[in-house]
This record gives structure tokens, sequence and C-alpha cells, in this order.
């Protein structure tokens, strides 16, 4: 019998990613947005988050910006528009993969 196997990026796997794509004008219009959104949700439950998130954040978005092309674009399979775009790049080497994903952005669930 023949099997067939499917490779990737396990987290990308795992949670059933979906690659996207953006322009860098796109993308500094989407992040804006988020941020926003983010730091709104912050303001009400976690105030003492704000400035460092702020502040993370946007030394993290200079260094997207600044190696956009190396990235590729993921979003969760129920594609939400307001959900978090997670960013995938390689080290190095060019195999070892490494995902960006913003911590405040995140939601906690139990298993």
């Amino acid at each position: 019998t023949e099997s067939t196997v499917i490779t990737g990026v396990d987290i990308v796997m795992n949670h059933h990613l979906q690659e996207t794509s953006f322009t860098k004008e796109a993308y500094k219009r989407y992040i804006k947005d988020y941020m926003k959104s983010i730091k709104g949700k912050l303001e009400e439950q976690r105030p003492e988050r704000v400035k460092p998130f702020m502040t993370g954040a946007a030394e993290q978005i200079k260094h997207i910006l600044a190696n956009f092309k190396n990235y590729q674009f993921f979003i969760g399979e129920n594609m939400n528009p307001d959900g978090m775009v997670a960013l995938l790049d390689y080290r190095g080497d060019g195999v070892t993969p490494y995902m960006i994903f913003f911590k405040d952005g995140l939601e906690m669930e139990k298993c």
C-alpha cells in the first residue's frame, strides 16, 4: 500500500493555520488596526500591560517591516478578520522555522 506523508511546520498543521498574503502597505494598515484593538482590550482588562505591549510591539513591527520579504503570514482556519496574523520565518540555517505571535493578543484556553 502507498502511504501519503504530509510534512510542514507543526504549529501550522496542528492548529490548521491558513496561509495568507499581504503587501507591505496592507500589512501596515492591518497591524495598525490590530494594535489599536489589543491596546483597547488591555486598557480594560490589564492596564499594567499597555505600555510594555505598545513599546515591545513597536520594536517588533519595525523589525518585521525591515525584513518583510522573509515572512509568510498565517491566520486561523475560521479566517476571523479581527484575529491575529502569525508570521513564519526561518533561522539563519534556512531550515529551522519560527513563528511570531503577539503575546498580549493570545487567549488562553484550558486543555
